[in-house]
């Protein structure tokens, strides 16, 4: 699967704010979300994107044992000069992008892929709740090491939809994606075909010192 960049009831205390250690695990497809900005409505194609903190480790279910803590944030796919995502993967392999490269850049590539990641809090609107956001993505220093990877890759795309892994993300996640276009669709191919098994890309090797 390539994707071309062209509430549960559960609360938990927000991440500390600091630098860690991190690897890509996750990439979900949320679809085409409507947004406003400056009065002017516009349809924009979203994912989101997991990392894990494998040297963060908690126990959330005592069946489970330790588990890293995660983060994720929500990117539009887009590589424009002045794209969100475009400056996070620029500062995450320490290099611009060339605009040949920029055409058609396949983000599945972070999946296993290790960075470090500065996280902030940042507290919502009415005040009443506070929220670990990622200020930034950095290349992992040449004497730090990141562990292997503890959760299991995890791929949701809507060339190939999982309805077990879609019945597996928070409510507030899937109630997003059932707004979108792409998810009517998915819904409609699987009433007419067997959903199908995801594929996980292959990780890759870090050419060049370069992480992706």
């Amino acid at each position: 699967m390539a994707i071309i960049a062209n509430k549960t009831g559960t609360t938990r205390e927000p991440i500390e704010q600091g630098n860690y250690v991190a690897r890509c695990y996750q990439m979900i497809e949320i679809g085409t979300v409507k947004e406003e900005f400056k009065g002017e409505v516009k349809e924009l194609p979203k994912v989101r994107i997991g990392w894990e903190l494998p040297t963060e480790m908690k126990v959330f279910d005592e069946n489970k044992g330790e588990q890293p803590l995660v983060i994720s944030a929500e990117y539009t796919v887009s590589m424009g000069d002045k794209a969100n995502l475009r400056k996070v993967l620029e500062s995450w392999r320490g290099r611009a992008f060339t605009e040949e490269e920029a055409k058609a850049f396949d983000i599945t590539k972070l999946l296993g892929v290790p960075c470090m990641l500065n996280i902030i809090h940042k507290p919502s609107k009415d005040g009443s709740k506070v929220y670990a956001n990622i200020a930034s993505a950095s290349p992992l220093p040449k004497i730090v090491e990141c562990p292997k990877q503890i959760n299991p890759t995890f791929v949701l795309s809507y060339d190939n939809f999982d309805v077990n892994k879609y019945d597996s993300l928070p409510d507030f996640i899937k109630d997003k994606m059932k707004a979108t276009p792409e998810y009517g669709l998915a819904v409609s191919n699987m009433l007419h075909h067997e959903a199908g098994t995801s594929e996980q890309p292959e990780h890759i090797g870090e050419a060049d010192d370069l992480p992706f």
